[in-house]
């Protein structure tokens, strides 16, 4: 495992988050983004070229420094800050963000809950949550399986989790969802379910 981690695995989750048919939902998902805006789990920067002109600044957040360096200079109009952290304890001052941004990011965290309520708090009063992420599908037939198939993945996958409630976990963590948008990308069931949506903090 040591070497497939360290070695293979990185350049076998590039090469997916590549997928042209992913081009859509970064499209979508940063349309709206404004202000001073948090992504977490930015990675190697893939979703900067698609940022609008109102986005006026972006912190980077990712626990890996080579992938930092890897997003600088992707979006040359827009500022952006590396940041260098966990999302389970985001370095930024309360209230200090006007959007934060996932990108398939929630599947991975260890703890998603307590990601998510730093999110929420690094957000101002009226500010918002962007997010795009696969997740528990609606079938009990394709749950059973993604259930049944996450233990393994996890080991495989970089801690991918196959059935996390993504609009469960947002609810919970003091989110109030304006916009959803849920449905099948082109795959396998158990991996292609994919939530797009809003929020704003309660």
């Amino acid at each position: 495992m040591g070497l497939y981690a360290d070695h293979i695995l990185p350049h076998l989750v590039n090469f997916a988050m590549r997928n042209p048919a992913l081009l859509p939902y970064r499209q979508r998902l940063l349309s709206p983004a404004r202000g001073k805006v948090l992504e977490v789990g930015i990675g190697s920067g893939l979703n900067l070229p698609f940022y609008p002109a109102q986005a006026r600044e972006i912190l980077g957040l990712d626990p890996s420094p080579k992938l930092l360096a890897m997003a600088h200079g992707k979006n040359p109009r827009i500022p952006m800050t590396a940041v260098e952290g966990s999302a389970e304890c985001i370095p930024l001052e309360d209230r200090s963000v006007d959007t934060a941004v996932m990108a398939w990011t929630l599947c991975s965290i260890p703890d998603a809950e307590r990601a998510l309520r730093e999110i929420r708090r690094v957000l101002k009063p009226g500010g918002q949550l962007l997010f795009v992420e696969h997740g528990l599908a609606p079938e009990e037939s394709v749950r059973r399986w993604q259930r049944r198939l996450t233990p393994l993945w996890k080991r495989i996958a970089g801690g991918c989790h196959l059935d996390r409630p993504i609009r469960t976990l947002v609810e919970q963590a003091g989110f109030e969802i304006s916009h959803l948008d849920a449905g099948y990308m082109p795959g396998p069931k158990v991996m292609t379910f994919m939530y797009e949506g809003r929020a704003r903090p309660l």
